[in-house]
């Protein structure tokens, strides 16, 4: 049986307008795959996002269901037509998964994105030197060539936040981040300089949950929620393994996330006391190089 992907956001925008066209029309799933020569599974598919929608398939079920504003039409074909297009990641297909490319699909078009980490720097705000470290740990049978490809991706990854119009970016960071020594002093000392030199609320916000805090929230694991700036679109929550990822799209757990991260930002301190800490922590590894 076909594997089908998960959808971009694009598609699963593109889907969920048309269920709610033909469900508006009250068109049964059996006649929209009639229209267009195909069967219920595959009109499932689209309209869940997982299966892409041609510009013809797009025309014939818009007159199915009765559908005449040109404007929607020319909506819908720009984003299939976008839903197809190859992010800047395609040219490292031969060292990224698949999975690892869909999440920088559903990052690329987020527009609000909250990040609570408890173990390491995002990768979004890694320094190059940081971030090779972590590459060089995590890939021990990588060669150096592939080592530096890895870096470059993590360097182009950061370009969304250099955006004219970058996403809003809420990173929490537990103490232990600042604490855990990567790579020596000197790397951890520039490290925690360039988290005070991003910092730039409300568009980039970083803050610190302190050790003093105790229990608290985000004890469970690192995890992100990306919005989207269409109602349309779902919020996706990102949870990582260490095979893989769970990507959470249905209202309860998404909610449950989002109170999460509000608990955690409610027990973090302030993004001016957070750039205090982090200073003085980069002062004292700068001490020891």
């Amino acid at each position: 049986m076909p594997s089908h992907p998960r959808p971009t956001v694009r598609r699963r925008r593109l889907g969920a307008e048309l269920k709610r066209l033909r469900e508006a029309a009250g068109v049964r799933m059996e006649e929209a795959a009639e229209r267009i020569g195909g069967d219920k599974p595959k009109i499932s598919r689209q309209e869940n996002g997982r299966q892409g929608v041609s510009k013809l398939e797009i025309e014939a079920l818009l007159a199915l269901y009765g559908v005449d504003d040109e404007r929607l039409r020319t909506a819908l074909t720009t984003l299939a037509r976008e839903g197809r297009r190859k992010g800047w990641w395609a040219q490292y297909n031969d060292i990224l998964t698949a999975g690892f490319q869909e999440r920088l699909s559903i990052e690329s078009d987020a527009a609000r994105i909250h990040t609570f980490q408890p173990l390491l720097v995002p990768g979004l705000l890694q320094t190059v030197d940081y971030a090779t470290e972590l590459i060089r740990s995590v890939n021990r049978d990588a060669t150096e060539d592939e080592i530096q490809s890895y870096v470059e991706v993590r360097r182009n990854r950061q370009e969304i936040l250099a955006r004219s119009s970058p996403p809003q970016y809420v990173c929490l960071l537990d103490e232990a981040v600042l604490r855990r020594e990567i790579a020596g002093p000197s790397v951890m000392a520039e490290q925690m300089e360039k988290l005070v030199e991003v910092n730039n609320p409300p568009r980039l916000t970083i803050q610190v949950v302190p050790f003093g805090q105790g229990w608290h929230a985000g004890l469970d694991g690192a995890f992100n929620i990306y919005s989207y700036p269409d109602p349309m679109d779902l919020d996706v929550v990102n949870l990582e393994y260490l095979d893989g990822a769970l990507y959470l799209e249905e209202d309860a757990p998404v909610d449950q996330y989002r109170l999460a991260f509000e608990e955690l930002r409610a027990s973090a301190l302030a993004s001016r006391q957070s750039m205090q800490l982090i200073a003085e922590i980069a002062r004292e590894f700068a001490k020891r190089t």
